[in-house]
């Protein structure tokens, strides 16, 4: 009676135990489950950069994929009590068409302690791809439709392998995802392969058998039961033999039989070149879920269907292939369950060996053509080791491998080599500039602004810092109340009348096509400036050129200042030996070039004044603030490049006067210009090339390559320093991969979303490699004191409009 009473205890004590042990691995493989982290893996649409550079064929890239995968073989294992509670680590592997959209997306989730890893796992092996950490989880589950799901086990013995990608016409993986891009925005379906590593020595040890059994003349599936049996079980089956007293001579009867049926059923080369070929990989107990959901039951069947179906493809040449077990009501939640925690079912268990894992699951590659597969618009590019922490100003930040770091022009000496920037309309330009302006304001540095939209200006007033509302200096040509003058004519030193006549004659060239100026407009227009000129107290203006040709006595008067003998030729001679309709045709020869200008009110009301409303040198030495808005749609196009032009010419004039004043006395002034290509002509090559011993600092914006002439394009990327270029078209792109080879290809360039740079930047007067940025958004200013701060330059720096027509009328004998 004692006896049965303990037998009762330890039977209801097993039980209990069993149920809390039961419990606690269920509470254990949830805890688990929670204490995994998804990524989202991300591959460039392009991987290479240049088509010619294809070497490495569709299977090498899958290839890849198997180191991964061996990674993971040396996951660490538990100690025994947590195997009991909380089961064999595991990483989970899913292709999914998540619910409310229609991309093909690839997960990976991992342990915790894998985190920083698999990073270093992926980008390893695909140095291009982008790995997110992805915050919550994608669902594909339909709150009010059906679901519809299936595991996949192996046909045959997990010793005989499946058809992978080494064997099989076309990459797997393109089924799967084919499956998967016909489903509609309010539908889900996804992929989930759950791998644990398994003991290498183990599977290979056991698999070593199998053949040995084979080879001593055993069926296949004799040999895979003996091997697969542990020296226990064979222990006790010798002794049942033993007890049940069976004899040689029966055993010996028992084997001829056997040898006669394993003759008729032997195995033929190939199964054993494939069963050797199996497990001469690593493997993994491998679990593989498929899910799907829509709003009918019929139509998540079919869903599910149609991936069943491309598993398919695993069956062919091969000796094994895969059964889908199709699950309903109770079943089916359990799976549910499973999927959504990303259980390991060690009744759903397959043995999979590297090389079958990378055929099922595989990140795409460049030859994956399965549409809606979400790719990398443009790859990605580690920034440089040196970049600095902080520095003059912050133009954007690099996101790299889950590192944020912010990126700086480190120094003003870098800032003289220039700044380049390119990039399409509404990709970033402008934001860019803005925040670099608002920052160069907000130091005290000097700075210049020309305009050819306005956003520029009226971002700048709006982030002029109070104590800074008197160093502004607005031009807008468009105030027709109050002009400010600008004279191209002025000057101080010979040197400077030189330039100033020769950056007028490239101006007009610059204006008109070439076979309407022509050398005979060159050297009128040429003579006519250096006589107005030569009046160093009475500089003359554009406005008074056709005077030159038309009043003698006023010619006559401008003679009588002028010393150079070629001039003096021309007018004394040349000219007056001219008559007739010769004399009357060079005079409308010259005369209209100019006449478009000088009959138009607003830009002989600017252009007219003798003397400039502003001082540039003024301007560029005491760090003010220069602003020229030459909105196109105020000023007119060709106005707002006679403007600019003259602008340019002048502040480059300024800079190499410079020349005088001791390097240490040059302040430095930071001049933007957005569309250059509009306001600089070939003498741009001077200023990249020798403005930065003037400390006249340039950066420049514009659109696309075929706007700039081959001697500007030359000079700019020739002297430049730092290099910027946002999306591009193709064409620049190929020019520009040059540029940024080999971490970005042109595909890159062409590629990249709104507000991401490709930077070349200068370090320490280094170049340094290609990186990728995101640029920051500029700051928000205070609008309202935009008009104040205009009104208040215009008032220093304009002139009442009726004062200036009449000067203006004095000075042409209108």
């Amino acid at each position: 009676m004692l006896y049965l009473i303990i037998f009762i205890l330890i039977l209801v004590g097993s039980g209990v135990l069993l149920f809390f042990c039961l419990g606690k691995k269920k509470k254990g493989q949830l805890f688990e489950s929670l204490n995994m982290t998804l990524f989202l893996v991300v591959m460039p649409k392009y991987e290479f950069k240049k088509e010619e550079m294809i070497e490495q064929g569709e299977e090498v890239l899958i290839g890849q994929m198997e180191q991964i995968y061996s990674a993971f073989l040396t996951l660490k294992k538990p100690g025994f009590f947590r195997k009991i509670f909380y089961g064999y680590p595991r990483i989970v592997f899913e292709i999914a068409s998540q619910l409310g959209g229609t991309d093909i997306l690839f997960y990976v989730a991992v342990p915790n302690f894998l985190e920083s890893a698999f990073e270093k796992y992926v980008q390893g092996i695909y140095p291009r791809a982008l790995v997110e950490k992805v915050s919550g989880d994608y669902t594909v589950f339909e709150p009010d439709g059906a679901t519809a799901g299936s595991y996949l086990k192996l046909k045959e013995a997990c010793y005989f392998p499946i058809g992978t990608y080494k064997n099989l016409e076309k990459d797997p993986l393109a089924a799967i995802t084919n499956a998967l891009s016909k489903i509609a925005p309010d539908e889900g379906a996804a992929v989930q392969i759950i791998i644990r590593p398994l003991s290498s020595r183990g599977w290979k040890n056991i698999g070593d058998k199998v053949l040995a059994k084979i080879a001593e003349g055993k069926s296949i599936k004799r040999a895979i039961i003996e091997a697969s049996r542990s020296s226990v079980l064979d222990a006790l089956l010798g002794a049942i033999d033993v007890l049940t007293g069976q004899t040689t001579k029966e055993k010996e009867e028992r084997e001829r039989v056997g040898e006669f049926q394993r003759k008729e059923t032997a195995p033929d080369e190939r199964t054993i070149e494939a069963i050797q070929g199996k497990i001469q990989k690593q493997a993994f107990e491998t679990n593989i879920r498929l899910i799907s959901s829509a709003q009918s039951k019929g139509r998540a069947e079919e869903i599910l269907g149609h991936l069943e179906g491309a598993f398919g493809q695993f069956s062919l040449f091969a000796l094994n292939s895969f059964q889908a077990n199709k699950l309903k009501r109770r079943a089916l939640k359990r799976l549910v369950y499973d999927f959504s925690f990303r259980n390991f079912n060690p009744n759903q268990k397959n043995i999979l060996n590297i090389e079958e894992l990378a055929s099922i699951y595989h990140f795409p590659t460049h030859y994956t053509e399965t549409p809606y597969i979400r790719k990398a618009k443009s790859g990605t590019a580690a920034p440089p080791v040196e970049l600095p922490d902080k520095g003059l100003n912050l133009i954007g930040k690099v996101d790299f491998r889950g590192k944020e770091k912010k990126v700086y022009f480190a120094s003003k000496k870098d800032r003289r080599r220039h700044f380049y920037i390119i990039g399409q309309t509404g990709t970033g330009k402008t934001s860019l500039l803005q925040e670099m302006i608002r920052q160069d304001i907000e130091t005290g540095e000097g700075v210049g602004i020309i305009d050819p939209h306005g956003e520029l200006i009226e971002s700048a007033l709006s982030n002029i810092p109070r104590e800074r509302a008197k160093d502004v200096v607005l031009f807008e040509p468009f105030d027709t109340e109050r002009p400010v003058g600008l004279n191209m004519l002025e000057h101080d030193t010979p040197e400077q009348k030189d330039f100033a006549v020769q950056e007028m004659i490239a101006i007009f060239y610059k204006l008109f096509p070439p076979e309407i100026i022509g050398p005979m407009f060159e050297h009128y227009m040429r003579n006519a400036m250096l006589a107005i000129m030569a009046d160093k107290k009475n500089h003359g203006t554009l406005v008074e050129i056709p005077r030159m040709f038309t009043d003698a006595e006023f010619l006559e008067n401008r003679l009588k200042k002028v010393t150079d003998p070629m001039v003096r030729n021309f007018w004394l001679k040349e000219w007056r030996q001219i008559t007739g309709n010769t004399k009357s045709d060079m005079l409308g020869y010259v005369v209209s070039k100019i006449g478009r200008f000088i009959e138009n009110e607003m830009m002989r009301n600017i252009i007219g004044q003798s003397r400039s409303g502003f001082d540039l040198e003024e301007v560029m030495d005491k760090k003010m603030i220069f602003l020229a808005n030459l909105s196109k749609g105020l000023t007119g196009e060709v106005n707002s490049s006679l403007l600019g032009l003259i602008l340019v010419s002048k502040i480059q004039m300024v800079a190499m006067k410079r020349a005088k004043q001791l390097e240490e006395e040059r302040q430095d002034f930071y001049l933007y210009i957005d569309e250059f290509q509009n306001f600089t002509t070939d003498s741009i090559a001077t200023i990249l090339s020798e403005a930065r011993k003037y400390r006249l600092n340039l950066i420049l914006a514009h659109q696309y390559i075929p706007q700039l002439r081959e001697e500007i394009r030359d000079a700019v990327f020739g002297n430049v320093g730092a290099i910027g270029a946002f999306r591009i078209g193709a064409d620049d792109a190929e020019f520009l991969e040059k540029q940024f080879e080999p971490e970005f290809s042109r595909f890159d360039l062409v590629n990249l979303d709104n507000f991401n740079l490709v930077i070349k930047l200068l370090m320490d007067g280094k170049a340094s490699s290609p990186f990728r940025l995101q640029t920051i958004m500029p700051q928000k200013g205070n609008l309202e004191q935009i008009e104040i701060i205009k009104k208040i330059s215009k008032l220093r720096y304009g002139k009442n409009k009726r004062s200036v027509e009449a000067e203006i009328a004095q000075r042409s004998n209108l």
